[in-house]
């Protein structure tokens, strides 16, 4: 169970301007951290740090790990690397690094995007797979991070084609036909639409049952809540500190 609560958030979120590195990509000095739990027990967090990348692009780091008390019965210890740049005015993932430390369970999963010749390298147990990937495939962080970029409206359905865990396809995000007001860590109730993935691959945004992610109904389109049903229970994650992008 404990796994889930991890690769979902993940999935789940500096000193340079995201303007003059990234003209399509606005969340550069953006850092989130999460409270994650199962129902009404807290399990840990997640924090998620958004920098300029050395190669003129955008780097998103994520960490996961599991409280002290959860320690015991299963460490968690979760890495989550993704790159990528602008083409022209479109977002290209180049690089999706998943380090897991998770008890005995050890694994280093990496995907490299070799966008200018239509190809992705997977790497897994040190075996290193190639795919045939037209330029325009993001993995599924990017892809969360492409639909806050967007204007979003109620009741949208969203197409955004990926490369996840050896998979090509459209992952298909539902637009919510509501709207909810939730607090944000600033201390006010403010208005909220929902993003419901739907992923064919276990990840960033998926889990046996299904997801729900509120995010604030502006134009920055801020994570503040997560609610994934899997089959015993819910994992629900809330973000409790935010800073903007520089």
């Amino acid at each position: 169970m404990l796994k889930y609560v991890f690769t979902i958030i993940l999935s789940l979120f500096f000193s340079v301007s995201a303007q003059a590195v990234t003209p399509c990509f606005h969340f550069i000095g953006e850092k989130l951290t999460f409270n994650v739990g199962w129902e009404f027990i807290n399990a840990g967090s997640a924090s998620m740090v958004v920098q300029a990348s050395k190669t003129g692009g955008y780097a998103i780091q994520t960490h996961a790990r599991t409280n002290h008390f959860l320690d015991i019965f299963k460490k968690v210890r979760d890495t989550i690397t993704s790159e990528g740049l602008c083409v022209g005015k479109q977002t290209q993932s180049t690089l999706f690094q998943l380090d897991q430390l998770e008890r005995s369970y050890v694994a280093h999963k990496k995907t490299v995007f070799d966008w200018q010749h239509g190809q992705v390298f997977y790497t897994e147990h040190e075996k290193t797979d190639q795919y045939p990937v037209p330029q325009g495939h993001l993995n599924v962080m990017d892809a969360f991070f492409k639909v806050r970029s967007m204007d979003l409206n109620l009741g949208q359905e969203i197409h955004i084609p990926i490369f996840d865990s050896r998979k090509i396809y459209d992952v298909v995000i539902h637009i919510g036909k509501k709207t909810k007001k939730i607090r944000a860590p600033w201390g006010e109730r403010v208005e909220c639409i929902s993003i419901e993935p739907q992923l064919k691959t276990e990840g960033i945004f998926s889990s046996p049952g299904r997801m729900k992610i509120w995010v604030t109904h502006d134009a920055r389109h801020i994570p503040l809540k997560l609610i994934a049903k899997i089959k015993i229970g819910r994992i629900i994650g809330r973000l409790t500190q935010y800073q903007e992008p520089m």
